[in-house]
C-alpha cells in the first residue's frame, strides 16, 4: 500500500500528460518481444525442417522453403524497426513527461514559502530537479515496460505451447511468471535500503563538492578546508559502498535468472523429448518449442535492473509528490477580492506571519498588521534591521503565507536588493518578465532604464551572453537590467526592498531618478533604511518588532524628523 501511495500520483501525471505516447511505446515493445520470439522460434523450426527434409528427395522437392523464409526475412525487418520505434517513442515520452514535471515541480515551489524554505539548502534544490526527476525515468523506462513485456513473453510462450500440450504451456506460463516477478520482488526489496543509500550519497556528494568549489576561500580562512575535503571524501566512500552492494545484487540476480531460464529449458526439453516419443510431435516442433522457451526467459532477466533502482525511485517520489500537489492545489496565500474602494491599490487586515524556514523564537515577526495604500501612492517602510520589513514584502509579493489576517494586492512587480540573472542571453534575461515582448520593446525598456547605449556597445547586443548571475555587468548596469525588466510588466504596484543598497552614491542616485520619472502613474512601496530611497515617498511607515508604531505622511511637522534618523548616503 505505501509503494501505490508514493507512486499513484506519478503515475497519474505520466498518464495525464503524454499517455498515447507511453501506450504506444509499451505497445512496441511487446511487438519488439513477440517478433523476437517469434523469429527465433521460426528460425530453429525451418533449420530443423530443412534437415529432416534434406534426408529423403520426395520430401525435399515436396518441401516449400519460400514461405519459412519470407517470413523469417519479415520478422527480422519487423522486429528491427519494432525495437528502432520502441526505443524512440518510449524515451520521448519519458523525457518529455520528466519536462512536465519539472516544470510542475517550479510551480509547486513557487508557492509561499517553498522556495525560501530551499534556497537556504541550493545543493538539494540542484538535487531535486536532477537526481530525483531523472530517477522517475526507471519508473516507466525499467520497471513498468519491462514488466509489461515480460507478461506478454509469458503468456504468448504459454499460448504457443498450448497448440502442442495444454498442460506443458500452462505450466511453463506460471512457472515463468512466478519465478521471473518473484526473482525482481526478492531483489526489489533486498535492493530498497541500499537503493536510497545510494541516493543519499550522490545528494551528500554533490552538496559537498558544490560547498567546497563556492566556499574555498571561506573554508581556508576558517581552516575547515582538509575537513570539508575529509568531508567529501567521507561521501565519496558511502556512495561506493552502497554501489558495490548493489552490483553485488545484480550479479545475484543475473545468475537467479540464469538459473531458471537454464531449468526452464530442461524442463521443456524432456517434456517435448515424452511428446516425441509419444509421437504427438515431430522434432521441428520440438526444436520451436525449446527455443520459444530460451527467448521467453530473456525479459524477465531485464527487470533486475528496474528492481534494483525502485527503492531511489520510490524515493525520488515520495520527496517530489508534496511540492507536485502543490503546483496543483491553492495556495496558502488568502485568495485576492474585490476592493471596498478603487482608489485602493493595497490592504491589509490584522496580517500576522514568521519568516519561512525559521523558528518563530528570536525571529521577526509580523503582529496585527493593519496597512492600505492608495492608487499613485508612495509609501516607504522604514526601520532597523530586524523589524519585519522584509517579511511584510514577502508577504505582500505572495512568497509567504499568512498565518491569519486578510491581504488584499492589485497586480504588482517586486525589485529585489539582489538581481537575479541566468546564464543566458540579455533577451532572454529581459523576457523573463514578459514572454511575449518584441526587440522593440526590449530597447524601448534599456532606453528608458539609461542601458541602451550600453548594450548597443556590446558586439552582439541583446544577444550578448552573460555569465553565471549576470556576470559581464557592472553592479549598475545590473541595476538598471533589474529596472528594464521591471518596465516590461505593466501593473499598478511596484514592490521595492531596498532598489539601491550595495551600488555607489551616483549610480544609486541615477536609478532613483529614474524611478522616480518612471513610477508616474503608480503606487510605490519601498522598504528601506537609507534616506535617499525614503525620500521618494510621500508616506513613511515605521515599523519595530513587526509593528507599526508611526504612520506619517508628507507636510506633516514630524516627516522631515523621521526621515533624518535614517542612515545618510
Amino acid at each position: 500500500m505505501n509503494l501505490w501511495r508514493d507512486l499513484h500520483p506519478i503515475l497519474a501525471l505520466f498518464i495525464a500528460s503524454h499517455k498515447n505516447k507511453l501506450l504506444i511505446g509499451a505497445l512496441l515493445a511487446g511487438v519488439t518481444v513477440l517478433s523476437g520470439m517469434a523469429l527465433l522460434g521460426l528460425s530453429g523450426w525451418f533449420i530443423t525442417a530443412t534437415a529432416i527434409a534434406g534426408l529423403n528427395v520426395s520430401i525435399a522437392f515436396m518441401f516449400d522453403v519460400f514461405m519459412p523464409s519470407a517470413g523469417i526475412r519479415l520478422l527480422a525487418l519487423g522486429r528491427t524497426a519494432a525495437r528502432y520505434g520502441e526505443r524512440l517513442v518510449t524515451h520521448d515520452a519519458t523525457l518529455a513527461v520528466l519536462a512536465a514535471l519539472r516544470e510542475r515541480l517550479f510551480i509547486g515551489w513557487a508557492q509561499p514559502e517553498a522556495a525560501r524554505r530551499l534556497l537556504a539548502r541550493p545543493a538539494q534544490l540542484l538535487f531535486r530537479l536532477t537526481g530525483d526527476i531523472d530517477a522517475l525515468d526507471s519508473l516507466y523506462l525499467r520497471i513498468l515496460v519491462p514488466v509489461g513485456s515480460a507478461l506478454v513473453a509469458a503468456l504468448a510462450t504459454g499460448i504457443a505451447l498450448s497448440f502442442i500440450d495444454v498442460y506443458l504451456g500452462l505450466a511453463i506460463t506460471v512457472w515463468l511468471i512466478v519465478t521471473g516477478l518473484g526473482i525482481a520482488y526478492v531483489v526489489a526489496r533486498n535492493a530498497s535500503h541500499t537503493a536510497r543509500r545510494c541516493s543519499y550519497g550522490i545528494e551528500a556528494l554533490r552538496a559537498r563538492s558544490i560547498d567546497l568549489v563556492a566556499g574555498q576561500t571561506e573554508l581556508l580562512m576558517a581552516g575547515r578546508l582538509d575537513a570539508q575535503k575529509a568531508s567529501l571524501l567521507a561521501a565519496d566512500e558511502y556512495l561506493a559502498r552502497a554501489d558495490d552492494a548493489l552490483n553485488k545484487l545484480e550479479v545475484q540476480a543475473g545468475a537467479a535468472y540464469s538459473v531458471v531460464g537454464m531449468l526452464t529449458l530442461v524442463a521443456t526439453l524432456i517434456a517435448v523429448a515424452v511428446l516425441m516419443e509419444n509421437g504427438a510431435i515431430g522434432t521441428p516442433l520440438a526444436a520451436l518449442a525449446l527455443l520459444l522457451v530460451l527467448t521467453a526467459t530473456e525479459p524477465f532477466s531485464a527487470l533486475r535492473r528496474g528492481a534494483l533502482e525502485l527503492g531511489r525511485t520510490v524515493l525520488a517520489a515520495r520527496r517530489l509528490n508534496p511540492r507536485l500537489q502543490a503546483a496543483v492545489s491553492p495556495t496558502a496565500t488568502p485568495p485576492s477580492v474585490p476592493f471596498l474602494s478603487q482608489n485602493l491599490i493595497l490592504t491589509l487586515r490584522d496580517v500576522r506571519a514568521h519568516p519561512a524556514g525559521q523558528d518563530a523564537t528570536g525571529a521577526s515577526v509580523l503582529h496585527d498588521i493593519s496597512l492600505t495604500i492608495a492608487k499613485n501612492e508612495r509609501v516607504a517602510l522604514i526601520g532597523a534591521s530586524g523589524a519585519g520589513k522584509s517579511t511584510l514584502m514577502a508577504v505582500i509579493a505572495g512568497e509567504l503565507a499568512v498565518q491569519s489576517g486578510k491581504v488584499q494586492v492589485a497586480g504588482h512587480s517586486l525589485l529585489t536588493q539582489r538581481t537575479e540573472l541566468f546564464q543566458d542571453s540579455l533577451r532572454d534575461n529581459l523576457r523573463l518578465a514578459n514572454a511575449s515582448a518584441d526587440d522593440a520593446s526590449l530597447w524601448e525598456v534599456l532606453q528608458t532604464a539609461g542601458l541602451a547605449d550600453n548594450v548597443a556597445k556590446m558586439p552582439n547586443g541583446l544577444d550578448t551572453r552573460l555569465g553565471e548571475g549576470g556576470l559581464g555587468l557592472s553592479g549598475g548596469q545590473l541595476r538598471r537590467l533589474a529596472l528594464a525588466r521591471l518596465l516590461l510588466r505593466d501593473v499598478p504596484l511596484w514592490l521595492l526592498d531596498e532598489p539601491t543598497e550595495g551600488l555607489d552614491p551616483q549610480t544609486a542616485r541615477d536609478v532613483l531618478q529614474r524611478l522616480d520619472k518612471l513610477a508616474a502613474g503608480r503606487s510605490l512601496l519601498l522598504a528601506t533604511h537609507v534616506r535617499r530611497e525614503a525620500a521618494l515617498a510621500d508616506r513613511l511607515v515605521c515599523m519595530e518588532h513587526g509593528r507599526i508604531v508611526m504612520d506619517v505622511m508628507r507636510g506633516d511637522t514630524s516627516f522631515e524628523l523621521v526621515l533624518n534618523t535614517l542612515r545618510p548616503d
